[in-house]
């Protein structure tokens, strides 16, 4: 159930973060669990050359990351892998760890794509996209680890309490879970800030805990009437 969520939801960023995405491609620095189906990727530019330091390293080094940038957007996952390898050998910044990561995404290799968005956060603490992404990961892994997930989708949360996607996803993982009126809330908060799609799982889960309750009323009713006999 949970890989299915996040089955779509690495979001693509462009650098540090752009607007919220509802494709399935990693957020590139540019999980969205529905009840059971989307989390988002996301991706991130590197700053242009012209902007960088004089450091002959870094101008290699973000030279490598656009031209993986390029290559990821073209589709080629491998190359683009390779750019962004090249890029980290020479300077490790959070932005190439964090294309390096949405390409291990890609190629199913989770571990590796979880080890670069930990350290992209290391670089860069406040990183949204990151976070979700990592929740994506633990989500899609043979061994899913659904608690993780919710941790950081807390932490992006946390970071961008505005970011209706990432209310969305949050959503959709503590239904999963079972959590359904913090679940409700999530999607509330989500449709709040714009994502139409939250509506009918409000509704959802709406329905849901109704149907909990009434359950668990008529379980109590029938429990008192076998006291009574």
């Amino acid at each position: 159930m949970f890989r299915s969520i996040a089955a779509r939801t690495l979001r693509q960023t462009t650098k540090l973060r752009t607007s919220p995405a509802h494709v399935a491609t990693a957020r590139m620095h540019n999980p969205v669990p529905s009840s059971s189906r989307s989390l988002q990727r996301r991706w991130a530019t590197g700053t242009t050359l012209a902007s960088s330091t004089s450091d002959p390293a870094q101008t290699e080094s973000l030279k490598a990351l656009e031209e993986g940038t390029q290559k990821l957007e073209d589709g080629d996952i491998e190359g683009a892998k390779a750019s962004y390898k090249r890029s980290l050998d020479v300077h490790r910044s959070a932005s190439a760890l964090f294309n390096y990561g949405v390409t291990c995404y890609h190629t199913k290799d989770f571990t590796a794509a979880i080890d670069a968005w930990k350290e992209s956060i290391e670089l860069q603490p406040d990183s949204a996209d990151a976070h979700t992404n990592l929740a994506s990961a633990y989500i899609m892994m043979p061994l899913a680890r659904p608690d993780l997930a919710l941790q950081h989708l807390r932490q992006a949360a946390a970071i961008s309490p505005e970011d209706g996607e990432i209310a969305f996803n949050l959503g959709a993982v503590l239904e999963a879970a079972g959590h359904l009126e913090d679940a409700l809330a999530e999607y509330k908060r989500s449709k709040e800030y714009g994502v139409e799609k939250a509506d009918m799982h409000v509704r959802n889960v709406s329905a849901k805990i109704l149907g909990k309750k009434l359950k668990e009323a008529a379980a109590e009713e029938a429990k008192i009437e076998s006291q009574k006999s």
